[in-house]
């Protein structure tokens, strides 16, 4: 095994293996991820702050097998924060709090290239910060099925008040958060709230929607996952890496931008890779900050 010690903002952080191809369809490499992670950095960060990161580690790369890990690695360095969190059982986990550069790098470098999330801080895990609605297509549905949902969803929220912001899941699907940051909401009520809204479009668009869990309900349509609202559930954190073949990432789109990619038809379009994400922060900044500052409270349905 390689290894090549470096500072990363005053702190040693050692990196192994860099030259591994974890992507292999296309070579990417783990130092290319590390170099991805290290510039996203000032986006991705904001949105781990606080909260307890599940890693989900391709040692062999993404053509591998991988694993969950939830409990912090006990060998980590001293610097690494950590919190912890109740359990069902009644015990607590210790869970990795990953709020600066040297912290997401030694994640990074344990081949996580998938890093998630809960909808609530550690410190206050049962309050959801946000609600999600999480589109996941049943083929031969795939993500323009799911565009067009989050934008009816779009409207929906409109009419109730409520602004929604969509972000691809780096999979086959899309994502959209409604940022509530009230101390008052619960899991109980976005869990309610999610559903109903899920059972209102199913009844509206029955050949486009489901909100049924069974798998074969979900069939050419679009199921929307109103489960994810809750405690101990994660959801893959905006700018993160997915393992696919190429390396895709969960991105923001705007709400005029989705609507017009999704209207040339071509899935491809709504797929955003690690060097497209690069750009698009440069430009455009980070879309989903107002998701982290935003309040709404939601309306009784």
């Amino acid at each position: 095994m390689s290894r090549t010690l470096v500072e990363v903002a005053g702190r040693k952080v050692t990196l192994s293996n860099l030259e591994k191809v974890l992507y292999p369809a296309c070579g990417f490499t783990k130092a290319q991820v590390l170099d991805y992670i290290r510039r996203i950095a000032p986006y991705i960060l904001p949105h781990l702050k606080d909260r307890a990161l599940t890693l989900k580690r391709y040692p062999e790369g993404v053509d591998g097998d991988f694993f969950y890990e939830k409990r912090c690695p006990s060998h980590r360095p001293p610097w690494v924060n950590t919190a912890e969190i109740p359990q069902e059982e009644g015990e607590g986990m210790t869970v990795c709090i990953v709020n600066d550069l040297p912290a997401l790098i030694w994640a990074a470098n344990l081949a996580s290239v998938e890093l998630h999330v809960p909808l609530a801080r550690a410190r206050s895990w049962s309050t959801p910060d946000f609600l999600v609605f999480d589109l996941d297509p049943g083929e031969p549905a795939g993500i323009l099925e799911c565009a067009r949902v989050a934008l009816i969803l779009r409207e929906l929220l409109l009419r109730m008040g409520l602004s929604g912001f969509a972000k691809t899941s780096g999979m086959k699907g899309l994502h959209v958060y409604v940022p509530l940051n009230r101390r008052e909401t619960t899991f109980a009520d976005t869990k309610t709230f999610s559903k109903t809204v899920a059972a209102i479009l199913q009844k509206h668009y029955p050949d486009l929607v489901t909100a049924k869990m069974a798998k074969k309900e979900r069939a050419a349509k679009v199921f929307i996952n109103w489960s994810q609202n809750d405690a101990s559930k994660s959801m893959v954190c905006v700018y993160s890496l997915r393992a696919r073949e190429n390396p895709l990432v969960s991105c923001p789109l705007a709400w005029d931008e989705l609507e017009k990619k999704a209207g040339l038809g071509d899935p491809r379009v709504l797929q955003v890779g690690a060097g497209d994400a690069l750009g698009r922060v440069e430009e455009k900044g980070d879309l989903f900050r107002d998701v982290l500052v935003k309040r709404q409270k939601l309306p009784h349905l």
